[in-house]
């Protein structure tokens, strides 16, 4: 029977027959470019949220060091304005086509494919991470200082593990976007699930039925994916009722000091 003659779900099952393997390759390639660039991306921005949350004491601080960290603040700051504010398929073709023709910069599909996702995750995660810092109470960095924490060990200690967790949903968004949106990445012969939609619609003249392939595929894969980042989630906030660990016994030396004090008073 011809294609042409069969039901929808039945052109459906057709598909899925002679091209059920070609989608999931296609699917594999997309969750594999989305988790290592998201991964990618999100070190990415985390150096760039950091480093533009870095202050500046004037009277600390040499003018050298102020001009400097001015000179890279006002770069990282062009850098994610500029990937946020452009579309992912237009920097997918002036990183793969225009470095090649322009500057003889030869990068494979693959490499092309990672590096753009990876700054383009970056530069919104830079954005969240610049945020979840700034979320995180005042105060809690200066007690750091207070007893003795340079701004690297406030940073490290007490800052960014709050900060991670405020980003988190974040993190998993930008996770859940880059599995649908690596689909722009078929413009550089990527072949990722919409790729193989495309190739499989234009043999058969079958958009539609391939087309709802496609959805279910992409659906599945971010229905999976954010129920498994919630469960991360509930593990980071742990257990609803906890108890206070005291690492630095000062309950016991409290104690202690209590029992010396009396006994002073007594003698």
């Amino acid at each position: 029977m011809s294609i042409s003659n069969m039901s929808f779900l039945g052109r459906i099952g057709y598909l899925l027959q002679r091209y059920g393997t070609s989608y999931l390759k296609g699917a594999g390639t997309t969750l594999v470019i989305a988790l290592v660039s998201t991964a990618i991306g999100c070190l990415i921005g985390f150096v760039v949220g950091v480093v533009q949350t870095i202050p500046v004491d004037k009277k600390r601080d040499s003018a050298v060091k102020r001009g400097l960290l001015k000179v890279v603040k006002v770069i990282l700051k062009a850098y994610v304005e500029l990937f946020r504010g452009t579309p992912m398929i237009v920097q997918a073709v002036f990183i793969y086509y225009g470095l090649s023709q322009v500057f003889n910069i030869q990068l494979g599909m693959w490499s092309a494919a990672f590096l753009v996702v990876s700054i383009n995750t970056g530069a919104y995660m830079a954005e969240s991470v610049r945020g979840g810092i700034i979320s995180v109470d005042p105060g809690q960095m200066e007690g750091a200082k207070a007893i003795g924490m340079t701004h690297v060990q406030a940073m490290k200690n007490v800052i960014l593990p709050q900060a991670i967790r405020n980003i988190m949903p974040q993190i998993g968004n930008n996770l859940i976007i880059n599995i649908k949106d690596t689909s722009v990445l078929s413009v550089i012969s990527i072949v990722d699930l919409f790729f193989v939609h495309k190739s499989v619609a234009g043999a058969l003249y079958t958009y539609f039925e391939s087309a709802t392939i496609v959805m279910a595929i992409y659906l599945t894969m971010t229905l999976v994916t954010s129920r498994l980042l919630l469960l991360v989630e509930k593990k980071m906030d742990g257990d609803a009722n906890y108890e206070l660990v005291d690492t630095m016994d000062i309950g016991n030396q409290l104690r202690t000091a209590r029992e010396h004090d009396g006994e002073g008073r007594r003698g």
